[in-house]
């Protein structure tokens, strides 16, 4: 089953065209890797699933509900980490997830719930101005689970983090379909990481999906066209680079 789909989903901007014709296909309980060079329209895409952006054509379902009708009820349903995210310095950790509390409307209890998923329980007293990068990429995790929303779309979720915290946050991305019965859309540079952690890909570039699937079948579509299938890095650093020859934007 299908949790979120986009139908030829289309972003311009005058004469640019971000995002063409794309068609997801994200399943329910599953974590999916978005990938994507630089510019290849991955952040513009998840803005538009988080009704952030609107579409120029196409329409965005997720749970069977429909964008821009049903926004407000979609927006419930999703957890966000979009980008670096903002907090108020002043405020403390556990202070800043207690304003995402009551706009969700949520228990007192799911503040602590969420500092504990993300290992800040320790510093929720800390001011935010005072956190290093990498809690502040843990309390921006924190808030996007806060709730426990069926659907999360992280936006490089192990930016800034050291290895240990990177492997942490990795474990717990693949923990939550199991756990929690949520579905994760996740996009990073860091493939390695996407490699351990998703079970299907999405590969886009210059805004169109050169392909969709798990990751036993992009090992054999790169076999068949005879790209190298050790890692995904190199898989898709293949991919992309034939796609820009085939368009002439090889440089």
């Amino acid at each position: 089953m299908h949790i979120l789909e986009t139908h030829n989903l289309t972003k311009t901007y005058g004469d640019f065209t971000a995002v063409s014709n794309l068609n997801l296909h994200i399943r329910k309980g599953r974590v999916y890797g978005f990938l994507g060079p630089n510019g290849a329209g991955k952040s513009t895409t998840m803005k538009m699933l988080l009704g952030l952006t609107h579409p120029t054509d196409g329409q965005v379902t997720i749970d069977g509900k429909t964008y821009p009708q049903d926004r407000v009820s979609i927006l419930k349903e999703i957890g966000s980490f979009i980008e670096a995210p903002a907090f108020y310095g002043n405020l403390t950790g556990e202070e800043n997830l207690d304003i995402i509390r009551k706009i969700l409307g949520l228990p007192k209890s799911s503040v602590g719930e969420a500092l504990d998923l993300v290992g800040l329980t320790q510093f929720r007293k800390r001011l935010a101005k005072k956190y290093s990068l990498g809690m502040k990429q843990r309390l921006g995790l924190a808030g996007a689970l806060i709730g426990r929303p069926p659907i999360l779309i992280l936006d490089e979720p192990t930016n800034g983090l050291d290895p240990v915290g990177i492997h942490e946050i990795r474990t717990l991305i693949q923990s939550l379909p199991q756990q929690y019965d949520c579905t994760v859309l996740v996009s990073s540079h860091l493939l390695p990481e996407v490699e351990l952690m998703a079970e299907d890909i999405g590969i886009l570039n210059h805004g169109h999906l050169l392909f969709e699937g798990t990751m036993e079948a992009l090992r054999l579509q790169a076999h068949a066209a005879g790209f190298p299938m050790d890692n995904l890095e190199e898989t898709f650093l293949a991919m992309i680079d034939a796609d820009n020859r085939k368009k002439g934007g090889a440089r």
